[in-house]
C-alpha cells in the first residue's frame, strides 16, 4: 500500500512563505494527477492545486498568482510553494494520488497543518 507523506507545514506571519513537501513512498510511473488539498475549519475541502494528466498546472482561484505547484526530480514527490500567504489559507494541506497512480485506490496523506497569522 502506497503512503503519502506531507512535510513542510507551520506557523508563518501573513506575507510569508512555505514549501510543503509530498513524497510517496515508491516512485509512480507519473506525478501528473497528483494534488494538493485544503481542509479548514467549518469549511469544505478545497482544491489547492494539481497537475493535471496532461502536466499543465492548474489552482484554485484563492491561490492563484500566490502559490506553485512544482514535479520533484523523483516520480514520487510534489511540492506546494505558498507565497503571500493570508491567514485565510490557514487550513491542513493534504497530498493526493488517484488511483491510476497508485494502482489500486485513491491515497491520501496524513495532512500538515499551516497557521497563518494576521
Amino acid at each position: 500500500q502506497v503512503q503519502l507523506v506531507e512535510s513542510g507545514g507551520g506557523w508563518v506571519q501573513a506575507g510569508g512563505s512555505l514549501r510543503l513537501s509530498c513524497v510517496a513512498s515508491r516512485n509512480f510511473f507519473s506525478t501528473d494527477g497528483m494534488g494538493w488539498y485544503r481542509l479548514a475549519p467549518g469549511k469544505e475541502r478545497e482544491l489547492v492545486a494539481r497537475i493535471t494528466n496532461g502536466g499543465t498546472f492548474t489552482y484554485g482561484d484563492s491561490v492563484k498568482g500566490r502559490f506553485t505547484i512544482s514535479k520533484g526530480n523523483d516520480k514520487n514527490t510534489v511540492y506546494l510553494q505558498m507565497n503571500k500567504l493570508k491567514p485565510e489559507d490557514t487550513a491542513v494541506y493534504y497530498c493526493n494520488a488517484p488511483s491510476y497512480l497508485t494502482g489500486t485506490y485513491e491515497v491520501w496523506g496524513q495532512g500538515t497543518q499551516v497557521t497563518v497569522s494576521s
